[in-house]
């Protein structure tokens, strides 16, 4: 698949087709250097999650498209302190017998997206609302420091 056509010319895409050829050809298995299933798997589910970061004067907000997933199958963590980590795995029906597919275009499997969230970020303010199949994360911020007052020190008579 070429990603030029489909409008995705940035290194990051390049190189995640190039890593998905790798993984599917099976030459890895003595490549120490090779990426790992997980990783591909993972980079692969990040790749196809899309996600909206708005910001304004209380919070950022992140908007993540989740689709076919309920509220309890979605997983909003922060990790390494400042990494918020949303996953999710979108399963396929089980087939009814006698019904076969003639054609699968929707995507399943595992759907996760990371950000760094900013220092002003406060980890105990955070919420999550799934509606529709779509998951809005709200981060508040913390109040900005206050700024330091000039300390005055008395000079004393000798």
């Amino acid at each position: 698949m070429d990603f030029r056509i489909m409008g995705f010319d940035s290194p990051l895409f390049h190189t995640l087709h190039h890593m998905m050829d790798l993984h599917e050809d099976g030459d890895n298995k003595n490549n120490p250097n090779a990426a790992s299933r997980t990783y591909v798997r993972d980079a692969k589910a990040m790749a196809a999650t899309p996600a909206d970061i708005k910001e304004d004067l209380k919070s950022y907000v992140f908007v993540v498209d989740m689709p076919g997933l309920k509220p309890g199958d979605i997983k909003v963590q922060v990790e390494e302190e400042n990494v918020l980590l949303i996953s999710g795995e979108r399963k396929r029906e089980e087939e009814k017998e006698g019904a076969k597919y003639i054609r699968m275009e929707r995507r399943v499997g595992k759907l996760m997206r990371k950000f760094v969230l900013p220092e002003n970020a406060n980890r105990d303010g955070i919420t999550a609302v799934c509606k529709d199949g779509v998951l809005t994360v709200t981060v508040e911020k913390l109040p900005p420091p206050e700024p330091k007052k000039p300390k005055t020190i008395e000079v004393e008579i000798c």
